[in-house]
C-alpha cells in the first residue's frame, strides 16, 4: 500500500494533482495529511525528503517527491491504469502540457491561489494573470479539438494532464472565471469527476484558516 503525504486540501494544489491522479485511476493509497505551517509538517518531511515539501509518495520505505515525479512513478508501476494516453503523439502532448502546467503560469498562480472553499468572484486581476487565463482556455479548447474525441477530458479519457489542470479548474470556479463552450464543458467534466468531488468535499470540511494563502479575505 502506498502512502501519499499531502497538505491542507483547501489550499494545496501540488498535493491535489497526484491525489486526483491516483484516486481517479483506482490506485489504492493511504492518505496522510499534514497541516501547512505546523511543526509536524516540517518535522515529518525533513525525515523523508530533502525538498521539505508535499506531496510525497511512500512506496514502503522509498520516497518519491514532486507531483510530476509521483504521477510518472504511478504510471510506470501501473500501466493498466493508462494514466498517459496510449497514442504516442497524444502521450507526448499530454506530457508537454503537464510539464507546462508544472512550471508555468506563475502570474495566474500568484493572483488566483487555490482556495476550494471560497467563492470570490469579481476580483480585478493583473494583466499577466488575465493573459495566463486566456492561454489556459486556449490550451483546453485546442487540445480537446485535436485529441479529445474519445471522451470529455483533454485526451478523451482521463490522464495525468487532467490531474495537473484540476487545481486550475478549482481556481477558476473559486474566482468566477467566465467560461463557455468546450472550455465550460471541460471544466464541468473535471468538476464531476468522483475523485474531484471527494477532494472538494474534504476541503470544504476543513476548519483551518491559513492567512498566508488568503490574500482576498481575513476569515472563512
Amino acid at each position: 500500500m502506498y502512502t501519499l503525504i499531502i497538505a491542507n486540501k483547501n489550499y494545496s494544489s501540488w498535493s491535489m494533482r497526484p491525489w486526483i491522479a491516483l484516486r481517479a485511476a483506482g490506485i489504492a493509497f493511504e492518505e496522510q495529511k499534514l497541516g501547512l505551517t505546523t511543526e509536524a509538517f516540517a518535522r515529518r518531511l525533513s525525515a523523508i525528503t530533502p525538498a521539505g515539501l508535499v506531496p510525497v509518495l511512500l512506496d514502503g520505505d522509498f520516497a518519491i517527491w514532486d507531483s510530476l515525479a509521483i504521477c510518472e512513478y504511478a504510471a510506470e508501476r501501473h500501466p493498466d491504469a493508462r494514466l498517459w494516453p496510449q497514442d504516442a503523439r497524444a502521450r507526448a502532448r499530454a506530457r508537454s502540457l503537464a510539464a507546462q502546467m508544472h512550471s508555468g503560469f506563475g502570474a495566474m498562480r500568484q493572483a488566483l491561489p487555490m482556495n476550494v472553499e471560497a467563492h470570490l468572484p469579481g476580483i480585478d486581476f493583473p494583466e499577466p494573470a488575465r493573459q495566463d487565463i486566456s492561454r489556459i482556455h486556449a490550451i483546453w479548447q485546442d487540445t480537446r479539438a485535436e485529441f479529445g474525441g474519445g471522451g470529455p477530458f483533454l485526451f478523451g479519457a482521463f490522464s495525468i494532464a487532467d490531474a495537473f489542470f484540476a487545481p486550475v479548474v478549482s481556481r477558476f470556479t473559486t474566482y468566477g472565471i467566465s467560461a463557455a463552450g468546450p472550455v465550460r464543458d471541460y471544466m464541468d467534466a473535471v468538476l464531476a469527476l468522483p475523485a474531484m468531488q471527494s477532494w472538494m468535499q474534504d476541503a470544504r470540511a476543513e476548519a483551518t484558516f491559513v492567512p498566508e494563502d488568503e490574500p482576498y479575505r481575513k476569515h472563512r
